[in-house]
């Protein structure tokens, strides 16, 4: 007779570890109103709870699942290349302030691998003979700039720009909404 796991592995069940279920609760943000502004998207656990049980349950989580969603702020505090939580909504704050000071800058708020969202700059979108993806600003955790803007686009999108932090952003602004498709 098969003991139960081996019986159940036979029936093709699969069973996610505890870590990973948890850490997926963790990014849920509760349903409420599209949110206008990163700040107003912020209301999942890992952006409120204490930082360091936030860095902690990410770290368990991500030993078990080196590519797991997290937010790009999360991924920077764990590579010790942000100071805080904080600083990373700080960065998001700044940029929103910038943006939605200019027209044509929409906020999203649903972003991918536990991000709050990301920013599209609707006016683009007249330069695509096809249907595509207008330039959109997003944070990133892979440089210290924390943003990246990829132009608008159809089909295969093009690389990202790597913007060299909020004065970058701010001096280059005009020529980031004035790309056009490759």
């Amino acid at each position: 007779m098969l003991d139960s796991s081996a019986s159940k592995a036979q029936r093709g069940l699969h069973v996610e570890p505890l870590i990973g279920l948890e850490w997926s609760e963790a990014l849920e943000q509760p349903s409420t109103p599209a949110a206008g502004a990163p700040g107003q998207a912020r209301r999942a656990w890992v952006h409120r709870a204490p930082e360091a049980q936030v860095l902690a349950l990410y770290r368990a989580a991500a030993s078990a699942e080196p590519g797991l969603p997290a937010p790009w702020w999360l991924r920077a505090v764990a590579a010790g290349s942000m100071g805080s939580r904080r600083e990373g909504f700080a960065v998001e704050d700044r940029v929103a302030k910038l943006l939605d000071a200019r027209p044509g800058w929409i906020f999203v708020p649903w972003g991918i691998d536990g991000d709050t969202g990301y920013w599209e700059y609707m006016p683009s979108e007249r330069a695509l003979a096809e249907p595509g993806m207008p330039t959109t600003l997003a944070h990133t955790h892979r440089h210290p700039g924390w943003v990246d803007v990829v132009a608008v686009h159809a089909g295969r999108p093009p690389a990202p720009i790597a913007v060299g932090g909020i004065p970058d952003l701010r001096a280059n602004l005009s020529r980031l909404e004035s790309l056009r498709p490759a």
